[in-house]
């Protein structure tokens, strides 16, 4: 029997979710997005006493290591790594626009085949983080940060079908017309990513608690305080 507690604080909304074995047994989700640092330690406790467990005895910890919100990110790997550091459990990172487009797919799995997925996350103004996978998510544009304008896709969109979903979507969906383009509003949660998570376990993919860092994306630049006169 496979437990992983897996944790989503990469965008607007916060999640977190108690799997067995590939499927979700317990799930908590937060809307606040200024409050996802104090939504994750009390949500974790009461998913742990919901489901009559102790946290030692969880296989592995799950979280989504970006791209998204700096704090986001930030918030919920310093937690997955604390965790697995002090219940010596190994730590599982999940791509958070793979994570948005598995919540796609299931939505529409009688005709996923039909189409390719193309996740997107608001990065402010008309950026966005996006790829691009197909129904097996495997990887047909690798993540990057894009302007959108109304050329976009468009040489995939004049052959193929593509589904846009995730935050950034809605900006896209204002100003693109083609025919081929879909849109999706479905919100993924941490238990959208219960089979990724397993099938980490199963290969033993783990990553190095002591050099794991949030997948940004674009570089974070933080600006120094001003020194006091």
């Amino acid at each position: 029997m496979a437990l992983i507690l897996q944790i989503d604080t990469a965008t607007e909304h916060a999640s977190i979710c108690l799997s067995r074995n590939g499927n979700s047994i317990h799930s908590l989700v937060s809307t606040d997005q200024k409050n996802h640092g104090s939504f994750l330690q009390p949500a974790i406790q009461e998913i742990i006493k919901k489901a009559g467990i102790k946290l030692s005895q969880l296989d592995a910890i799950a979280v989504t290591v970006g791209p998204g919100s700096y704090t986001g990110l930030r918030v919920g790997l310093a937690s997955a790594k604390g965790l697995c550091y002090a219940l010596e459990k190994p730590l599982i990172t999940i791509n958070t626009l793979q994570l948005i487009a598995v919540a796609a797919i299931q939505e529409n799995r009688v005709q996923v085949s039909d189409f390719w997925y193309a996740p997107m996350i608001d990065a402010r103004r008309m950026e966005v983080f996006t790829a691009i996978y197909d129904a097996t998510l495997t990887t047909i544009e690798a993540p990057s940060a894009k302007i959108l304008d109304e050329t976009s896709f468009l040489s995939i969109l004049s052959n193929k079908s593509l589904m846009f979903c995730g935050s950034g979507s809605k900006k896209f969906q204002a100003i693109c017309t083609h025919k081929n383009a879909l849109f999706t509003q479905v919100q993924h949660q941490a238990s959208d990513m219960s089979t990724l998570a397993f099938n980490a376990l199963e290969a033993k993919s783990f990553v190095n608690l002591a050099y794991c860092e949030p997948f940004y994306l674009k570089s974070f630049y933080s600006v120094p305080p001003k020194k006091m006169t």
